[in-house]
């Protein structure tokens, strides 16, 4: 059996001594390198007495020296280093194997189940966990610009473009496998921990490294054994469990030596204070000492404590839609009484509403889990989302700001201890306010900082000292990445918000709180401009009533009209036209109506019913009277305009059939025999192919300006308006604006029933 201890040769003595002095260290610091209470062990070194064979590799390590040069000329069975004793394989195999088996229960108590906010009952790992994918190059590193990051003229910005710039991702396994040494960063609840789970009862199981000993370790209970005894290493720490089953620390150490366990150090972020210069050697101790084995470590972003040697970094990365949806099917499964099939139906129907244009905020709000378990709670409730999504934000909110940490029992450094949470809310409404009136969804760190410092100086109590406000404000900046995860450095210097949704959410909480006659308009003048849209819909449900908004709304949108010549003409004849017909759909749907089949059947909102029909339902169904007449002499119009000679045989039969409205004409029979004279006008669809090209070449513009004609003549519809660019998109800013206050009316939490009832009935109408 090898003695327990080494000691230096004096040639050995020499050249440590060189190494020493070539270091520049002091014995107390050369010992906190190794890992040491004391230095009484490095005197001993250095004096060539007798030093424990563990603490003379890993001073000869530190000092970067080969021990077999410094150790005195050992006997034989003093020669081999515990590294290299008891070498045979299968001897280690078998220790490992002995070692996995006893950890086996202790594993699978530490990683075989989740426990989600808000879900009273714990959850098996494998029926919720998807395997995440994870970015090799970590985004705050990035030497980007804001225009590499983003082209914030782009509808691309809208939704979840913020973090998906031009990163290729791996998964997470494949990660493990490729790097022996990994530090796992990520924003808060971005499943860190459940993926050094998954991982953990992978090789528990034997699918993943079937002969490596998984050691799991949570940093933050381990800070707490070190509060209590500050002596107490990595290494004691791990054996402590394995002791009760008649293992040594030698055979625990021999395992490590080999390089023959897979070790998790979960959430270094998590350990905070005094206590964690202390664990942070101790861990730099165990890593130097047992640098073979495979080490993963996890710490939120921007809260790398460690500049490891040989340590991999890498991000998680945000759930895509194919993620979500695999997450969405296990949660509805496990989480609802309903049958399999049911679930499936249930999960299905999540993704398909969240899909909906509408729902485009909550689709990226589901990008990180911790706000994907939320959204499936919400859903599950009601099986639809909120039409206010201004609720669920603040819940969101809620998990991040406070609820996340407190429910795994941590107590963060204070960095920003003078803010309440109200504040932190105050602060982060400005931030959002300023940079999205400014169009920036990114951000230069020094711009946050100065809107920090002005925020900081106008409190209580406020430092007033220029530098020192500017070191505030960076350690601020600081606190909320590393917190809450609510702004993220994307580049170098760069940041944005977590989600856009939050922008949104904050900056309409800033509108709110300061809401004023001036401030009101002034936000309606972005009422046309599509960015802002959820910060209406948003805000709308904070007010208290939203009564002056939604006002303000309707007379900026009957400005946009009266602006615009050609706009206005043309609302004057949606207005008389609409007058004219007698159906019983409410009148605002009826504008809705005419405004679409009025435009040329290249526009994109010719024919669109979706916003007549969601003011009036009834409009979903088959139509009828002077609504069903126009919209199929509309179609037939459509039909010729688009028309070609080389179509024509093609489209001659559905000509003929949208001009044969005798069933919607029992009333009026004469105007049917108009319709039907045009209709015999068109050539027999029985001829050839090039007769019927030439008919249409010869006749065809003259014939479409006869149904023309005839439409204006008796309908009032069908005329060519001579818009050009300027007035159409004045016609979509129209447009837009009237559907986006029917959303408000809609979505607001309190609104007097007089003063919608009275905009809804003047929509599409000046005032």
């Amino acid at each position: 059996m090898a003695k327990r201890s080494l000691q230096a040769s004096d040639e050995g003595i020499r050249k440590a001594k060189q190494a020493f002095k070539r270091k520049g260290w002091t014995q107390e610091y050369l010992a906190s390198e190794v890992g040491l209470e004391t230095r009484q062990p490095i005197w001993k070194f250095f004096s060539g007495r007798p030093v424990d064979r563990h603490v003379f590799h890993d001073i000869c390590s530190v000092l970067d020296l080969d021990t077999s040069e410094i150790a005195q000329n050992p006997a034989v069975d003093e020669a081999a280093p515990l590294d290299t004793l008891d070498n045979n394989t299968l001897e280690i195999d078998v220790l490992v194997q002995k070692l996995r088996s006893v950890h086996h229960e202790r594993i699978q108590a530490q990683c075989g189940t989740l426990h989600l906010l808000d879900i009273a009952k714990p959850i098996n790992l494998n029926d919720l966990y998807i395997d995440v994918n994870i970015y090799e190059e970590i985004s705050s590193r990035r030497w980007l610009n804001i225009a590499d990051l983003q082209n914030l003229d782009s509808p691309e910005v809208n939704r979840g473009a913020l973090s998906r710039v031009c990163q290729e991702r791996i998964s997470g396994l494949d990660a493990v496998k490729k790097h022996s040494k990994l530090l796992v960063l990520g924003k808060p609840g971005s499943g860190k921990t459940t993926f050094l789970q998954s991982i953990a009862i992978s090789c528990d199981r034997g699918i993943f490294q079937p002969n490596y000993l998984p050691v799991f370790i949570n940093l933050k209970n381990f800070a707490g054994e070190i509060r209590e005894c500050s002596q107490l290493s990595l290494l004691h720490y791990i054996h402590e469990y394995f002791i009760n089953f008649g293992f040594s620390e030698t055979d625990l150490t021999t395992v490590f030596y080999h390089g023959r366990a897979l070790i998790f150090l979960d959430g270094l972020d998590e350990v905070i204070g005094e206590v964690s210069e202390i664990l942070i050697n101790k861990i730099r101790s165990f890593i130097n000492k047992f640098y073979k084995n495979q080490i993963i470590i996890t710490c939120r972003l921007a809260s790398q404590y460690l500049n490891l040697y040989g340590f991999t970094e890498v991000e998680i990365a945000d759930f895509n839609k194919k993620q979500i949806a695999a997450f969405a099917h296990r949660w509805f499964l496990s989480f609802t009484k309903n049958s399999p099939v049911q679930a499936h139906i249930l999960a299905h129907n999540f993704m398909q509403k969240l899909e909906f244009a509408e729902n485009a905020q909550l689709l990226e709000l589901a990008n990180t889990p911790i706000l994907l378990n939320l959204t499936c709670l919400v859903f599950k409730s009601v099986e639809d989302f909120p039409v206010n999504h201004s609720e669920l934000y603040k819940q969101a909110l809620d998990v991040l700001l406070v609820r996340w940490d407190e429910a795994r029992g941590i107590k963060r450094d204070q960095v920003y201890r003078h803010l309440s949470l109200l504040d932190k809310i105050k602060l982060l409404s400005h931030i959002a306010a300023i940079s999205f009136k400014q169009g920036n969804y990114f951000i230069t760190a020094t711009q946050i900082q100065q809107i920090i410092a002005n925020y900081l100086s106008n409190l209580p109590n406020a430092i007033t000292d220029t530098d020192a406000l500017e070191i505030a404000s960076a350690i601020v900046l600081r606190a909320i990445e590393i917190q809450h995860g609510l702004l993220i450095e994307r580049a170098r210097g760069i940041y944005s918000f977590s989600h856009l949704s939050f922008q949104e959410y904050f900056t309409a909480r800033e509108i709110v709180s300061n809401t004023n006659s001036a401030i009101l308009e002034d936000f309606v003048n972005h009422l046309h401009e599509q960015r802002w849209r959820e910060v209406f819909l948003i805000s709308v449900g904070m007010l208290n009533p939203a009564d002056d908004l939604l006002q303000l709304m309707k007379t900026k949108i009957d400005i946009l009209a009266q602006q615009n010549d050609q706009l206005y003409n043309f609302l004057q004849w949606l207005k008389q036209k609409s007058s004219q017909v007698i159906a019983a759909y409410h009148c605002a749907s009826v504008r809705a109506f005419y405004l679409t089949i009025a435009l040329p059947p290249e526009h994109p909102l010719a024919c669109n019913q979706d916003l007549a029909i969601s003011l009036d339902r009834q409009l979903a169904g088959s139509l009828a009277g002077d609504l069903a007449i126009d919209l199929a002499l509309t179609h037939a119009l459509a039909v010729s305009l688009t028309m070609t000679a080389d179509i024509f045989f093609q489209r001659l039969v559905v000509l003929r059939l949208s001009l044969d409205l005798k069933y919607l004409l029992t009333h009026q029979p004469s105007w049917g025999i108009y319709l039907q004279d045009l209709a015999n006008q068109l050539p027999d669809p029985n001829q050839d192919r090039d007769t019927l090209k030439i008919w249409w070449q010869t006749y065809g513009k003259a014939w479409t300006e006869e149904l023309r004609s005839l439409m204006i003549n008796t309908r009032q519809i069908g005329y060519h308006w001579q818009f050009n660019e300027q007035d159409w998109q004045c016609i979509q800013q129209y447009w837009d604006a009237n559907k986006l206050l029917l959303e408000c009316l809609n979505s607001a939490t309190n609104v007097s029933p007089n003063v919608k009832r009275t905009i809804e009935q003047n929509l599409f109408l000046i005032g």
